[in-house]
């Protein structure tokens, strides 16, 4: 996340300052807005849990990084420099190179992700952690063969408005078009496939996608296929434009119901057991937390909609 220094003041005039202060810039933490568009993740985020959803759009509450979504960064990141070079020399060796210099870059781009390993001295931990991640990119080749692809986007950023107004958003790993203009998208999990009783949960991101290419390119992906490189297994669905249809019917009742909560500022927790990997459990009701005061003005529903200043959920 950028920060912004936009309102603050040089110390050229009045009183003396220390100048131990002249260099200090206070950063005003980007002041809560009302959603604006869905992606993938914040949709799951929803339906997971609606308070998650609010710490994260609405009080864009810090978190922690994580070895395992850091990993999964990194992995990507090298996935698509990869196809930098000719068909040829896409090799594990060569992928395996990768990895030293774009880990520097992640913690380049993202200083934050350095604190995964301040207390690792040695080395040690971080050693093992990227040989985890070498092993994920060698197992990738396992599944697809590289030299015989070349993509037509990669790390592709699309966005699409609905008739509803509703903006949709979100970037795809890979899109390979055939010779005969059949679309591909494909996406890179480090984790290991769901169970098939989950396999609809995890499809949902792919469908989402592909609802926003048939709205921006009025075509319908021929297939969509999930890379599981934890276990190495590949997962494919040719959707049809019935299950386009029904995403979009999903978003748009989640969407509505997103702006009720905006609205009423009732935000309340879905209690799972992902819980225990949430990072705002001290300000979670179901674990004798209290959420920050709610940063909107909320509407109260007896009165038609007036506005009632700021407040917190109940």
């Amino acid at each position: 996340m950028e920060t912004s220094t936009e309102g603050a003041t040089r110390p050229d005039t009045g009183p003396a300052v220390p100048a131990e202060a002249v260099d200090t810039v206070v950063v005003a933490p980007p002041a809560a807005a009302p959603p604006a568009s869905l992606s993938p993740s914040r949709a799951s985020d929803f339906m997971q849990c609606p308070l998650l959803y609010r710490f994260r759009v609405i009080d864009r509450l810090p978190e922690k990084p994580s070895e395992a979504a850091t990993r999964g960064t990194l992995v990507h990141a090298v996935l698509e420099r990869l196809f930098d070079a000719p068909a040829g020399d896409r090799t594990v060796p060569r992928a395996k190179s990768l990895i030293p210099g774009q880990w520097d870059r992640l913690r380049e781009s993202r200083p934050e992700v350095a604190e995964l390993f301040a207390d690792d001295p040695e080395g040690e931990r971080l050693a093992r952690w990227l040989t985890e991640a070498e092993a994920l990119v060698e197992r990738w080749f396992t599944l697809e063969d590289p030299s015989r692809l070349e993509p037509a986007e990669r790390e592709l950023f699309v966005e699409a408005e609905l008739e509803s107004g509703l903006r949709l958003r979100g970037i795809i790993d890979r899109v390979d078009v055939a010779p005969t203009g059949e679309v591909r998208i494909v996406d890179y999990k480090t984790g290991k496939a769901p169970r098939p009783e989950y396999a609809e949960g995890a499809l949902f991101q792919m469908k989402f996608y592909a609802l926003v290419v048939w709205r921006l390119k009025r075509v319908i992906p021929r297939r969509l296929q999930l890379v599981y490189l934890g276990s190495g297994d590949v997962l494919t669905y040719d959707p049809l434009l019935a299950d386009l249809e029904r995403v979009e019917r999903k978003l748009l009742a989640l969407w509505e119901a997103i702006r009720r909560a905006t609205e009423s500022g009732d935000w309340r927790p879905r209690p799972t057991k992902l819980c225990g990997w949430c990072d705002h459990q001290a300000y979670c009701p179901e674990f004798g937390g209290t959420p920050p005061p709610y940063p909107l003005p909320v509407r109260a529903p007896e009165s038609g909609g007036t506005e009632q200043g700021r407040m917190g959920p109940d």
